[in-house]
């Protein structure tokens, strides 16, 4: 117990770290009178990049899963130990996706109260909730929930296979920097139709956040497509998993 708490605390403050920043770059690239207004799409990508930095670099103890897509990834690519004395077990995988939960949301909602009077100066809702969770670019379920799967198994996959040598128990096994530019690459290369949520913890909490907090001329949190970038984020980190069994010996 004393190890899940730990575990729990680390990926607590983690995912908060990352949801943060992530959030926050948003916001800052979003909403009205910010200093970084109209920034850009790759500002987005490098910012959500280094937030992931950030939150690998905290949440060292628990491996750094951060995103239940990688935790069940690992569970699918049969691992025996999350990390030092953590055994893979219904608890332990409750105890991880539940702190990555909380975080994520604790994490929206300080990057809300860093944007405060922003968020009261902007007119639009809908860019309100793009803060906070993914949207698509073109709504169309099959294929957002398609691209979130890619997205997902291209991060998964390549985590597994940089750790498949040493400590394989989360993105800490892949370094701080490295699966930072990885999210970068996936947010460039496969981030324009959905957003790249790539894990259903960071669109979820914030999601929730969003519906809860007292938001000024928020609208609806959209929960008609709040489905696809948790279903997605999790058969793809679980496909990454299985494939990288029999595919990652073969490529030594």
């Amino acid at each position: 117990m004393d190890n899940l708490g730990v575990v729990f605390l680390s990926e607590l403050i983690g995912t908060a770290m990352l949801l943060l920043l992530g959030c926050g770059v948003v916001a800052n690239v979003a909403l009205a009178k910010t200093k970084g207004f109209a920034g850009g799409f790759l500002m987005v990508n490098f910012g959500w990049g280094l937030a992931v930095f950030a939150g690998v670099v905290v949440a060292y103890a628990s491996g750094a899963h951060l995103n239940p897509a990688v935790t069940l990834g690992l569970v699918a690519n049969g691992v025996g130990e999350f990390g030092q004395g953590v055994p893979v077990d219904v608890l332990s995988v409750v105890t991880y996706i539940g702190a990555q939960l909380i975080g994520a949301f604790l994490g929206a909602t300080g990057a809300w109260l860093a944007y405060k009077q922003h968020f009261d100066d902007e007119p639009e809702p809908a860019t309100k909730l793009g803060v906070f969770s993914t949207g698509p670019a073109i709504r169309s379920y099959g294929w957002n929930l398609a691209t979130e799967i890619i997205g997902t198994f291209v991060l998964v996959f390549v985590v597994i296979g940089f750790g498949r040598n040493g400590d394989a128990s989360g993105l800490a096994a892949l370094g701080a920097l490295p699966v930072a530019l990885l999210v970068v690459g996936i947010g460039a290369s496969l981030g324009g139709p959905t957003g790249y949520a790539i894990n259903p913890a960071r669109d979820l909490g914030p999601r929730i956040a969003h519906a809860v907090l007292p938001i000024k001329g928020k609208g609806g949190s959209d929960w008609a497509y709040s489905w696809v970038p948790v279903v997605g984020p999790i058969i793809g980190g679980v496909l990454a998993g299985l494939a990288a069994i029999p595919l990652l010996p073969l490529l030594g």
